[in-house]
């Protein structure tokens, strides 16, 4: 049932099976299966390998959020009455493992060949997480949602939704989605997109026609998303938010003529950082998509400019990796010939992937005889400098330019 009867007809590959099991209840294949994992018995769910074991149940909502369920398995539901508590049509499809039959009670085979996404029933309103879940699956299958599915999620609100949960929905939107902007149009359409202001302000914020023809700053991050090479979270996340900071600084300029929006790049990074906060509490996407918001224009301007070898190497020392900032560049329409430019420094200066590493260390000047503290990291940091500059390139000349700082320093 489920996801693996949807992915056969699409012609994909399901990691995954999930078994619906009628006419038994968990105790029985258990008895079979002693090594069961049990983890999942509380929703009727136990785990064989890859395969998750299902039994039909009933379910009454009892609060808010996703989980606020009271489940009750009853081996004696029918296959339509079980499959009613599913989201979508599409979701509702089962398959008989032994005779290759399919059963379809709503019709998910029809709506899949139409490319049309549509609840089951009026029960699809219980969980509010499956508005998200339609926003992937729209992107991931280029689906067209039904009207009764709109109106639905139109009346649904986030509930409370934990972080972790919506950041799942989100991931498989951004790494999964073949056509992103249908699940992002899917959360305007429903208006869940006014959770999330940062996207929402988006939304009719004008652009210079002639440098963005696709209209607005809404438009423009949709055709973004899906232009952007697929795969890495950081790289697209930084597409979705490197415009951000438009909303709050375009206007038009009368001397030039033309719509401007002077400073976006830095005003980017704390709506970006606000975006990403009601999302995940990993660090590392916390620390590393918000420079490639700041900097996403840095590759055509180097370029115009043939930036120098020591601005290229803090350029990289600011966003960690240079190739995802190409990414987002490229996502972004910069000119070939700048993200050509850039790459061939970045891979002539071995920096395309990862920062340069800072060749003098404390434990170097421990042995020196420095004693650790503020003066110790302010001489890190000068000679972190001072080898972004090009000014030493090895641990020996490194040292030598650290002695004689401080000899000079001594002497005057």
């Amino acid at each position: 049932m489920g996801g693996c009867v949807r992915d056969g007809l699409l012609g994909l590959e399901a990691k995954d099976i999930d078994l619906e099991v009628f006419g038994l209840v968990c105790e029985d294949v258990l008895k079979l299966f002693p090594g069961a994992d049990t983890v999942g018995k509380s929703f009727g769910v136990i785990k064989l390998g890859n395969v998750d074991v299902a039994f039909p149940r009933r379910e009454t909502k009892l609060g808010q959020g996703h989980k606020a369920f009271a489940i009750a398995s009853d081996p004696h539901l029918t296959l339509t009455e079980a499959a009613a508590r599913r989201d979508f049509t599409v979701n509702a499809i089962y398959q008989d493992p032994l005779t290759g039959e399919y059963l379809d009670p709503y019709g998910g085979i029809a709506d899949l060949r139409a490319k049309v996404l549509k609840n089951v029933s009026g029960h699809f309103a219980e969980d509010p997480l499956r508005v998200l879940r339609g926003m992937q699956f729209i992107a991931r299958f280029e689906l067209e949602p039904a009207k009764e599915l709109v109106e639905i999620c139109r009346r649904m609100t986030p509930e409370g939704l934990p972080r972790e949960r919506l950041f799942d929905e989100w991931q498989k939107l951004l790494l999964q989605g073949r056509k992103i902007s249908r699940g992002l149009e899917f959360l305007r359409a429903t208006g869940w997109v006014r959770y999330y202001p940062e996207l929402a302000k988006c939304i009719g914020c004008e652009q210079d026609p002639a440098w963005h023809p696709e209209g607005d700053v809404w438009n423009h991050t949709l055709e973004c998303l899906d232009r952007m090479e697929k795969g890495d979270i950081v790289v697209a996340l930084a597409v979705l938010c490197h415009d951000f900071g438009k909303p709050y600084c375009t206007k038009f300029d009368p001397e030039a003529g033309r719509i401007r929006s002077l400073g976006h790049d830095v005003l980017g990074v704390k709506h970006t950082l606000n975006f990403l906060k009601r999302l995940t509490r990993e660090e590392r996407l916390l620390k590393e998509v918000p420079p490639l918001v700041q900097f996403h224009m840095a590759p055509y301007s180097y370029y115009r400019s043939r930036a120098g070898d020591s601005a290229v190497r803090r350029l990289s020392a600011r966003v960690v990796r240079l190739d995802r900032l190409l990414k987002v560049a490229a996502a972004d329409n910069t000119p070939p010939e700048a993200i050509a430019w850039l790459e061939g420094a970045a891979e002539r200066l071995d920096i395309a992937q990862n920062a340069p590493k800072p060749i003098v260390l404390g434990r170097h000047l421990l042995a020196l005889g420095m004693a650790p503290g503020p003066a110790m990291g302010q001489d890190l940091k000068a000679l972190y400098e001072a080898q972004l500059d090009g000014r030493f390139f090895n641990l020996e000349n490194g040292l030598e330019l650290w002695y004689n700082m401080h000899s000079s320093s001594k002497k005057s």
